[in-house]
């Protein structure tokens, strides 16, 4: 199963990117998606693949914590 996580671009220096998720500064590729400084990404496999609303960000990320914190 392949999973894309949201993440807030923090810094660009196009084609890339650092994106903060939940703490974690992470490189990505911005190429194929129009994002700027404090945008939200979708992000698999190292690249933006959408820019998404805040709202839809936190949603998924207050998700993909309630899963974490099954284990």
């Amino acid at each position: 199963m392949c999973i894309a996580i949201p993440g807030k671009i923090v810094s660009i220096d196009y084609p890339k990117a650092k994106a903060d998720f939940n703490g974690n500064l992470v490189d990505v590729n911005v190429g194929l998606v129009d994002a700027k400084l404090g945008d939200y990404v979708l992000v698999h496999a190292g690249c933006a693949i959408e820019v998404m609303s805040k709202d839809r960000a936190m949603e998924l990320i207050e998700l993909f914590q309630e899963i974490e914190d099954l284990n």
